[in-house]
């Protein structure tokens, strides 16, 4: 079976980025897969100037919207039997099992709900109420409410299976993007405008009616957002909010420190 893991890392170079991309370069390496890490932007996808919500300065400052330059992963399903898209501010701890043996060839797709994982009551909140903003809105799938808001994946990391080609239409990515069923995602229409391709995604996958897996919260642990005996347990740490990171990530002696605890 062919395997690849994908990341993307363009933009503003750091000292968390270049520690994260590197382990898990060094992970592909281990497990025997194939490793990709997209340096330039390919996609290069922008918002609609005259209907965007979205900050005039967030979408100048590069000229598009580096967020959605993941989905450029898409063009490798022909070519590999299952691919991992990982962020480039996500930590794999050394010895972990692999990854993809975790994903049936029956399914399409796989991630972490975040709802799911062992969280802090400050998390638990968050997430109520980020997902009646991102998808109470969206009426034609069943997102499955209950006290901590509706099932949505952290799309932080994703396996993704060559059935899904099936739901891409023969589109490019690009294409997929653009379609006009997401325009209003990636204009940051109302209360997306600081979405990124998580809702895009989520919303995806639900409308198709994707056979899903629900992974194991280890494989997407949220830095700072989970109980500390869960994070330790943990092979993929996620460092996703670097207002809560030590030096914003750049001090990774003292945040490689805190995992290891």
């Amino acid at each position: 079976m062919k395997r690849l893991i994908y990341q993307v890392y363009v933009g503003k170079k750091s000292k968390l980025y270049n520690h994260c991309t590197a382990s898990v370069k060094k992970y592909a390496k281990d497990i025997g897969v194939d490793y990709v890490c997209q340096k330039t932007p390919i996609l290069m996808i922008r918002p609609d100037p005259f209907t965007t919500n979205r900050s005039k300065d967030a979408v100048e400052r590069l000229g598009y919207l580096p967020i959605y330059e993941k989905e450029n992963a898409f063009t490798y399903l022909k070519n590999y039997d299952q691919i991992a898209i990982i962020d480039s501010d996500v930590w794999i701890r050394p010895d972990s099992p692999n990854v993809f043996d975790t994903l049936d060839p029956s399914v399409d797709f796989g991630g972490v709900v975040e709802r799911d994982m062992p969280i802090l009551n400050w998390y638990k909140t968050k997430i109520t109420n980020y997902s009646k903003m991102q998808y109470s809105t969206i009426k034609n799938v069943d997102w499955d409410w209950n006290d901590r808001g509706g099932e949505f994946f952290n799309m932080g990391v994703m396996l993704l299976n060559k059935s899904i080609l099936k739901y891409l239409k023969e589109q490019t990515p690009a294409q997929f993007l653009k379609r006009t069923r997401f325009k209003p995602f990636i204009d940051g229409i109302g209360n997306w405008k600081w979405s990124t391709d998580q809702t895009l995604l989520n919303t995806w996958v639900k409308e198709e009616n994707m056979k899903l897996h629900k992974m194991d919260y280890k494989w997407n642990a949220l830095y700072t957002a989970l109980e500390p005996d869960a994070l330790k347990q943990a092979y993929f740490v996620h460092f996703f909010l670097k207002d809560k990171l030590p030096q914003r990530g750049e001090n990774i002696e003292e945040l490689m420190k805190n995992v290891n605890k």
